[in-house]
């Protein structure tokens, strides 16, 4: 990884002595980034609705939800336990508990080892061993891939290092099946193109941040007109994906007109955010963070009618 000089981790507040117990809760939940974990389960929950043609077994829910909180709060804690050095010179990180010494560095390894394990036998004695490995695969590619080897040497780490936030899909399919199938891999592609064009413009809103502790995040290492026209191929191909299920057989007319409609607006906004790149727009005229915003409403909607359209046929 490269290296990043900065201050420890820890010193930028708070000694062990002035550490209340309230605030401690807080930041070992922060640590498991439970935004970023809604938006996990939004792709996994619809995708069970749509395994099993009906309404799951709740207690199965129940069970596949906790798994999937513990097991990406721990590749979350572990991500941050690695990052602690470049969290500390960025702006959006800065506050995260490792850097504010909250939670000291061992805690936090020990911490999201310690989510993994319980996370990855929860899933197996709970769910099933299938998404029990599935489970322990995207925390050990998101930690190990992503993490400590795609992010701080490719521009294309988003885009590998996505793979991750794609299994939450596959694991909502297995824990109701045991098993895979087509619709979970169409799925499976539809996150995998979605993230670099969800990601992108946020990475284009904070780029010099990421320039000034050396990650080549692609705003970073190529122009605005480059980064646009990426995202106008990847969301293509994503909507194009998103079509697939109806022709295969898996859903019906609910789920392909939603698909059409959120497709057809994400593919306005980002023809729109190309444009205003090609015409070299910049800063708060080039509004970048409309396609992120709008992408995250998107993959709602779209997972939304995954989950109802079995109703509707």
């Amino acid at each position: 990884m490269t290296a990043v000089e900065s201050r420890p981790a820890g010193v930028t507040g708070t000694s062990p002595t002035h550490r209340p117990f309230g605030a401690r809760v807080k930041a070992f939940v922060a640590l498991t980034k439970p935004r970023i974990i809604e938006l996990l389960l939004i792709t996994t929950v619809p995708v069970m609705f749509l395994a099993e043609q009906g309404v799951p077994d709740l207690w199965l829910v129940l069970a596949t939800c906790i798994g999937g909180y513990l097991s990406a709060g721990g590749a979350n804690a572990l991500n941050m336990y690695i990052d602690r050095d470049i969290d500390a010179l960025m702006d959006r990180t800065s506050q995260r508990p490792l850097v504010t010494g909250m939670v000291s560095p061992r805690e936090g390894l020990v911490f999201g080892i310690t989510l993994a394990v319980v996370s990855t036998l929860w899933f197996g004695l709970l769910v099933n061993w299938l998404s029990a490995w599935l489970s322990l695969g995207a925390l050990l590619f998101y930690v190990v891939v992503y993490t400590m080897i795609l992010k701080r040497r490719t521009s294309q780490n988003i885009v590998w290092g996505g793979i991750a936030g794609c299994m939450p899909v596959l694991i909502g399919w297995s824990s109701v099946t045991n098993s895979l199938s087509y619709a979970a891999a169409i799925l499976f592609l539809v996150i995998f193109f979605w993230t670099p064009p969800h990601y992108w413009p946020l990475s284009m809103k904070v780029k010099d941040d990421y320039a000034r502790v050396g990650v080549p995040m692609l705003p970073v290492v190529v122009s605005n007109k480059v980064v646009a026209r990426q995202i106008v191929l990847y969301s293509w191909v994503m909507v194009g994906a998103s079509l697939l299920l109806q022709p295969l057989g898996y859903t019906g007319w609910f789920y392909t007109v939603v698909a059409l409609v959120t497709g057809g607006w994400w593919l306005w906004e980002a023809h729109a955010l190309q444009a205003r790149a090609q015409a070299e727009v910049t800063g708060a005229k080039l509004k970048e963070m409309r396609l992120f915003h709008w992408s995250i409403t998107y993959v709602s909607l779209l997972f939304v009618a995954v989950a109802v359209d079995p109703f509707l046929r």
